[in-house]
């Protein structure tokens, strides 16, 4: 006996549905996609930081090696906020290779390997524009009336701007033993 199987589409990507959280749909609209946009920028940020994470080298190669990987279970634990919440305001998250870059404002750095004290350079740059990214989208949901999601957007910043500045320890003078 065979079953018929049935594809549905319960929702498609890029529409809202009412919520429970009475937030109305426009509002959630401008909401679901500033998440969209840090969730993508998150999993770009992750990607870089698990790939420094894994070709790490140096003298200092086991501190920045488990701090790396710390690092990208904080981003791995903050995109999955942003997706349940994008998603609890009616709207689906982005997922994906393809969607995370297409949604991303920030670009990751490629396939190569540099040296860690580059490689920490280009994730600090790339903090700081998440760092603002966040800014601005708990603005914009206060503004809104989402003080929820800003409160969400809030405890990520903290993480983040914690995490980034640990990249900056990282980056002093006299650290990262040069030639």
């Amino acid at each position: 006996m065979t079953m018929a199987t049935q594809e549905h589409v319960s929702r498609e990507f890029g529409t809202v549905e009412e919520n429970d959280l009475r937030l109305d749909a426009e509002k959630s609209e401008q909401v679901i996609d500033a998440l969209n946009q840090d969730l993508a920028d998150t999993y770009v940020l992750y990607h870089q930081v698990k790939k420094h994470h894994w070709n790490v080298e140096g003298a200092e190669f086991r501190d920045i090696h488990l701090f790396l990987g710390e690092a990208a279970e904080h981003l791995e634990e903050g995109a999955d906020e942003l997706a349940e919440r994008a998603q609890a305001l009616g709207g689906t998250p982005i997922s994906g290779p393809a969607a995370q870059e297409e949604h991303a404002s920030i670009e990751y750095e490629g396939q190569d390997v540099y040296d860690i004290r580059t490689s920490l350079e280009h994730d600090l740059e790339m903090y700081g524009d998440v760092i603002e990214s966040a800014r601005d989208h708990i603005e914009l949901a206060e503004n809104l009336g989402d003080h929820a999601t800003a409160q969400i957007l809030r405890e990520m910043l903290v993480q983040v701007e914690e995490d980034a500045h640990h990249v900056e320890h990282y980056l002093a003078d006299d650290t990262l033993v040069m030639d």
